[in-house]
């Protein structure tokens, strides 16, 4: 295994200029391509858990604290998956890397639609996150070296729509087969797609350019400062430890965890909320939930070409307007009128405004303020902050609203998701006002 996933060898350098043009042209379109389409598919196979827990409920299988608790050791793994993955990025061949990771992600899924016991779904949904880490971490490293940092918000911003491509299937196709098939459909079906997804990225996927006698993305470009060389493991070590360090990292982390706290609130507790509070059916709260998708796909794109064109790169300015437009947002989706069409068009909005935040908190910026040897460890280190976030508020999320669960004399239950929503509103507040914090912060390149 560890030869398969070593990198390549620099192979012999392409002399000639027109060659080496259309090479980098052809496999940069590739690159950007599949890596958006692949870690699409990855998400399908962590949040069709989303879908299915009313259906688990209903069926007494677990109860809400319980999935609260199984959706926390997917996050808890998640967390440390970036970590050690986003380390091991920097070192491997990542257009190998990505692909194993899905394949085991959709073999727990597998394994997640045959059981009903609780410490075994714990298992399964854990082992899911760790194996769930290696998508992000390796993407963005591939990114670097086919993408200078001049190109990098459009490159990431459609990279970061992958996000949009995953929940769309999910919460309008999978949730659409859970009301055909029941709960296990949720499982089974993105773990059986998931399989043929990372067979074809075994194929399509690519190494370094330099392993194709390319020269580094930067010369080809004409711009300076480009380490073109294999960095050793001492230059990687201590451009990894530097990231640690960085306090400007650590700022950006703290939003970001604090992002995803809201992120996956309505994520992963979203159908529930449209269920219990607004009446909505599976199909029809999976497809309002589902359009926030849309929106982020045009949302995470129109982020990096309006930082890089109209901010020249910079990027806490879209920051700050992202920021202001998805916590009015969420007032709209959670204190306004029952009227399906304007909560649509909250959502839509909610969705391109959080799918660019996504882009710069969750991995672009801090990717900026690092140098590009650990762009592996930067992305890591963010996930690994931002799903500690996305941990707790599963974990508080559950108890709260399992704790505002009540059961009428004719059986019936309700809901009451008043706490939890304040914990989810304040969340964005604090998230944009740490991001405002670093205004003045200079990229690395």
């Amino acid at each position: 295994m560890i030869r398969f996933l070593q990198k390549g060898a620099d192979g012999p350098p392409i002399a000639d200029a027109d060659l080496i043009s259309k090479s980098f042209v052809r496999n940069r379109a590739r690159v950007l391509t599949s890596l958006t389409l692949i870690y699409g598919f990855y998400y399908t196979c962590r949040i069709g858990f989303s879908v299915v827990k009313k259906p688990l409920i209903d069926a007494g299988v677990f109860d809400a604290s319980q999935l609260g608790k199984i959706g926390a050791c997917l996050l808890a793994a998640y967390s440390i998956g970036k970590l050690v993955n986003g380390s091991a990025a920097d070192r491997v061949n990542v257009a190998r890397f990505i692909p194993l990771g899905l394949l085991l992600s959709a073999g727990m899924n597998l394994l997640m639609g045959g059981t009903t016991v609780f410490l075994l779904a714990c298992v399964l949904w854990f082992l899911n996150g760790l194996f769930q880490g290696v998508g992000a971490t390796a993407s963005v490293v591939s990114l670097t070296h086919w993408f200078t940092g001049a190109e990098r918000g459009r490159a990431y911003g459609t990279w970061s729509a992958a996000h949009s491509i995953g929940e769309g299937i999910t919460f309008l196709i999978t949730a659409h087969l859970v009301s055909l098939a029941g709960w296990r459909a949720g499982f089974i079906a993105p773990g059986l797609l998931c399989i043929g997804v990372a067979l074809g990225g075994f194929v399509v996927l690519r190494d370094r350019p330099q392993v194709y006698g390319l020269p580094s993305v930067k010369e080809w470009k004409g711009e300076s400062g480009e380490l073109h060389h294999l960095a050793d493991r001492a230059e990687i070590r201590a451009a990894q430890l530097a990231v640690w360090k960085s306090p400007v990292i650590w700022v950006c982390g703290l939003s970001s965890a604090l992002m995803y706290v809201t992120r996956y609130a309505v994520n992963n507790w979203g159908v529930l909320y449209l269920q219990e509070e607004r009446g909505y059916s599976i199909v029809e709260a999976g497809a309002i939930v589902g359009v926030n998708t849309i929106a982020g796909f045009v949302g995470s794109v129109a982020y990096g070409f309006i930082s890089d064109k109209l901010f020249s790169a910079r990027r806490p300015p879209v920051t700050l307007i992202y920021g202001i437009i998805e916590v009015l947002s969420l007032v709209v989706i959670f204190f306004g009128p029952r009227d399906t069409a304007l909560l649509t068009i909250a959502f839509m909005a909610y969705g391109f405004t959080l799918s660019g935040l996504l882009a710069v908190l969750g991995g672009l910026f801090a990717v900026d303020l690092t140098p590009k040897k650990a762009a592996g460890m930067a992305m890591g280190f963010m996930g690994f902050i931002s799903y500690a976030g996305a941990v707790l508020q599963e974990l508080v999320s559950g108890e709260l609203i399992h704790a505002g669960t009540t059961i009428a004399a004719n059986g019936s239950k309700h809901v009451d998701f008043s706490t939890a929503i304040a914990v989810w509103l304040g969340s964005s507040v604090l998230s944009m006002l740490l991001a405002a914090t670093l205004w003045n912060a200079k990229p690395v390149d």
